[in-house]
């Protein structure tokens, strides 16, 4: 495969529950992740669900970084999708595990690009 990008999907499980409640805090954190993974920010976009949870996304140069969060459960799902090498998406992973107080992570890294054979084009 000719790799175009990573994407890390992430699960951070036992979190603070106050700290995934916290949009302002979690916009902060993602674009302070950003930083950490040599991103460039070009924008960003949250939103803070009632009773409880927040979904916000930062868009990337180099692609985006996502999340959706369930403070009842002490559950955050979050994609790093990065494109080309300069980026260390596990860099946010490791920070943000700090930062939501997490007990347990799960993380997929895929890869991201062409098949070998990609004359279809």
């Amino acid at each position: 495969m000719q790799k175009l990008g990573s994407h890390l999907i992430v699960e951070y499980y036992g979190c603070n529950p106050k700290i995934l409640n916290d949009l302002h805090s979690i916009k902060n954190h993602l674009l302070i992740a950003a930083d950490k993974i040599g991103a460039t920010v070009i924008d960003e976009k949250f939103h803070q669900f009632s009773p409880q949870g927040v979904s916000g996304a930062v868009i990337l140069a180099e692609s985006h970084i996502s999340i959706h969060t369930w403070p009842e459960y002490g559950y955050a799902a979050m994609d790093f999708f990065t494109c080309g090498v300069k980026c260390d998406p596990y860099q946010g992973f490791t920070y943000l595990k700090q930062v939501f107080e997490s007990k347990l992570e799960e993380v997929k890294d895929l890869v991201r690009g062409l098949p070998d054979d990609h004359s279809y084009h």
